[in-house]
């Protein structure tokens, strides 16, 4: 049976390995490697998009900002200076293109059936509870305003530590306790502790 230290190794090793790939990637990408790019691409597709579509919550945006965001990873690698996770950096890129696309669509239209679509993801009966619970909690993000609503994503979908979604928000990270706080506040009130385990 394998030991918890053992796990926890094997974890961080895998940590490194991907952080280590990571970064030949990008530098791969400062070469002008066009394989590299389309690997990062589909590497980080599917998180940007799960982000993005929670933060813009305008479906026929998330597209365009995902490729704007991937067009300057593209364009400017040179920006990434190593001082924190590439995933930080991306996001961050990905952030600042939403809020400017919020600000140029200022149209309040939103995909009204987007929590009581299904998630296309086929599943046993027993995680039924599971998918209620997120659609339950992607409804009430869906009243919180963007910079809330960005924060309790980064956190929970994205495991980031209040310092990582600081530099992603580019605000001090006693903002992003903030705004957590008064995020958790209103999801909790929503929720009824309806989710407890999530918020």
């Amino acid at each position: 049976m394998n030991s918890p230290d053992a796990a926890s190794g094997r974890e961080r090793a895998s940590d490194r390995a991907r952080l280590d790939d990571e970064a030949q990637l990008i530098a791969r990408i400062r070469a002008r490697d066009l394989r590299a790019f389309e690997s990062l691409y589909r590497r980080y597709h599917p998180r940007l998009s799960r982000f993005l579509t929670n933060l813009l919550r305008r479906p026929h945006l998330v597209e365009e900002v995902l490729n704007d965001t991937m067009l300057v990873v593209w364009n400017k690698p040179d920006s990434y200076n190593g001082a924190s996770r590439l995933s930080t950096w991306i996001f961050a890129i990905g952030y600042r293109k939403a809020l400017k696309a919020l600000r140029r669509y200022d149209d309040p239209l939103e995909d009204l059936q987007a929590e009581s679509r299904a998630s296309g993801e086929p599943g046993p009966e027993i995680q039924l509870g599971r998918r209620q619970a997120h659609e339950a909690l992607l409804g009430a993000m869906g009243e919180l305003s963007p910079d809330h609503r960005a924060v309790v994503d980064l956190t929970y979908f994205h495991e980031m530590g209040y310092r990582e979604i600081a530099e992603v928000m580019d605000c001090p990270v006693d903002t992003v306790k903030t705004r957590m706080f008064y995020a958790r506040r209103h999801l909790k009130r929503v929720l009824a502790g309806a989710l407890s385990d999530w918020v």
